[in-house]
């Protein structure tokens, strides 16, 4: 039996079955979705690292052929504690769901079990960022009870998988949810 909130499992519409478990370290290169995230390959593995330290929890979803359809990053503690302080308040982030899976009810149930697991440890309240051109993002987190509270710049900087640093600029939402779910 599984601990509860560690791994669930969720029926599609066409009755195919997703696993929702903790990513591998052998999930990675999978998180790349056949290369459109490979220029995120340092930045995965920095924050699978970090899972190590408990500083961050790492999910995938996964078909019956172990094929990786979506991912959900938590930061439980970061240096910024106005997006993760490590006692009541976490931060989400690299949540994706392939396309062919979207509009299906996959991401609700991950972001369902994210947040069953934050509340089972303590945590109060869930914060993410969310690109202010993705509009359907923004409505499925609406949808989940997120209330956009600040425009955020979007100014971050990474290393790609080459080591050249890039400068990303993508105004975004800040959107907060009270996790009290009584």
């Amino acid at each position: 039996m599984n601990s509860p909130h560690v791994e669930s499992s969720f029926i599609m519409p066409d009755g195919g079955h997703i696993r929702i478990r903790p990513a591998a370290e052998e999930d990675l290169p999978g998180m790349e979705w056949n290369g459109e995230f490979s220029h995120f390959r340092k930045i995965y593995k920095q924050h699978f690292q970090n899972t190590r330290n408990g500083s961050t929890r790492i999910w995938v979803a996964e078909t019956e052929t172990g094929e990786i359809v979506g991912q959900v990053f938590i930061m439980l503690y970061s240096r910024q504690p106005e997006m993760a302080d490590g006692i009541n308040r976490a931060y989400l982030f690299s949540f994706r769901i392939k396309a062919d899976y979207r509009g299906k009810g996959l991401g609700g149930f991950m972001l369902d079990f994210v947040e069953d697991f934050l509340i089972s440890r303590g945590f109060k309240t869930l914060c993410l960022n969310v690109a202010r051109l993705n509009v359907n993002a923004r409505r499925m987190y609406e949808n989940h009870g997120f209330k956009v509270v600040a425009p955020e710049e979007g100014r971050w900087r990474y290393e790609d998988q080459f080591g050249n640093w890039q400068t990303i600029h993508e105004p975004a939402w800040r959107m907060v949810k009270k996790l009290d779910k009584g």
